[in-house]
């Protein structure tokens, strides 16, 4: 591996509470030889001096606007309005590949300053499989708040918590309850199942084979519903909101782990707003009532568990930054995504 800056920046989210890397990981890198420059962060999981003293150089929050031209931006969650020109590589979820809202002037901005986007959900491996994800406790988050508040125990506002804290609230609510998880078999899918496992409730599972001819009136004969599919291809919505007005519908609690409102591929297009760590739950209809949990940063809510974790998948990945493989892939996807908006004309960036 040639030589390699690193810069992980504080995350301006104030709710955010993660980090792609954790200080133990952080150790390895610098033993590798990696430079990796940590900007304080008072909201970080990990304090700023366990980085220091693994030989991480330390920097203002904020101050990667005016890093070296070579340091590569690592984070998680989105960047702020400024800079209008992005000079660096950065690594971090930029949700901008499937025309989501404000895709377009983000692209902008890295063409404008010749920079450019690795966006770490297409860090794939040759078989197209992601090989950094927080989706388990993604999908664990997800369906213990809807199991929470379906029970009329969830709390508002939300605070960051532990497994063995959130386990024990679970296990401390009481009631029957008839649940399905969509998208079963994956990561979140199986993190949602590890959650209503806890709860006490065993839930209906449908993956690909049960959703390529979807049931509706099975799915609304269910009380509480978690969605963890996300998809990059259009597919039939799981719900409409007609099928949320029929007289037939069970289901009053949805959680939507994927979040990909304003995507042409959202499969529940029946919400057109996220919601948040104060207000997590939005009503969708009165008579019956639905309640809508959308939080689309569920996994800092358990900041270690979910840092940890990550961490140790991107690790390996960084100490092979470079070169044709996964991160050729994410920078081959980053032009892509530049041309499918008729932004580019075949510019050239190396990682």
């Amino acid at each position: 591996m040639t030589e390699l800056h690193l810069w992980l920046r504080h995350e301006t989210r104030t709710t955010e509470r993660r980090t792609p890397v954790v200080p133990s990981d952080a150790r390895r890198l610098v033993d590798a030889g990696v430079t990796l420059t940590v900007e304080d962060s008072p909201q970080r999981v990990f304090p700023t001096e366990a980085y220091e003293r693994v030989g991480c150089g330390v920097a203002e929050a904020g101050s990667w606007v005016s890093a070296p031209p070579d340091a590569v931006v690592v984070g998680l969650k989105e960047l702020p309005d400024a800079p209008a020109e992005l000079t660096h590589q950065h690594l971090y979820f930029g949700h901008a590949y499937k025309r989501q809202p404000g895709a377009e002037p983000l692209l902008r901005r890295f063409l404008a300053g010749g920079g450019a986007l690795l966006d770490l959900e297409y860090l794939v491996d040759d078989e197209g499989r992601r090989l950094v994800a927080f989706g388990y406790w993604a999908g664990y988050l997800g369906a213990a708040l809807a199991v929470l508040q379906h029970r009329g125990a969830l709390k508002a506002p939300l605070r960051p918590t532990s497994k063995e804290e959130l386990d024990a609230e679970l296990t401390g609510s009481a009631g029957e309850l008839s649940a399905l998880v969509i998208g079963a078999l994956g990561r979140s899918g199986r993190g949602a199942r590890a959650a209503l496992g806890v709860a006490g409730v065993e839930p209906t599972r449908w993956d690909l084979a049960e959703t390529r001819d979807l049931d509706r009136a099975a799915l609304l004969e269910h009380e509480l519903m978690v969605n963890t599919v996300l998809t990059t291809r259009p597919i039939p919505p799981f719900l409409t909101d007609k099928d949320l007005d029929g007289p037939s519908r069970r289901l009053r609690t949805l959680c939507d782990v994927t979040c990909d409102v304003g995507s042409p591929f959202n499969v529940l297009p029946v919400y057109d707003a996220t919601t948040d760590w104060t207000r997590p739950v939005r009503r969708l209809r009165e008579r019956p009532a639905l309640d809508l949990i959308a939080i689309d940063n569920l996994p800092s809510l358990l900041p270690l568990e979910a840092s940890v974790d990550f961490s140790a998948a991107l690790l390996p990945q960084l100490l092979e930054f470079g070169g044709a493989g996964p991160w050729g892939r994410c920078l081959d996807r980053f032009h892509q995504a530049c041309r499918e908006l008729g932004l580019e004309e075949g510019e050239s960036y190396e990682v």
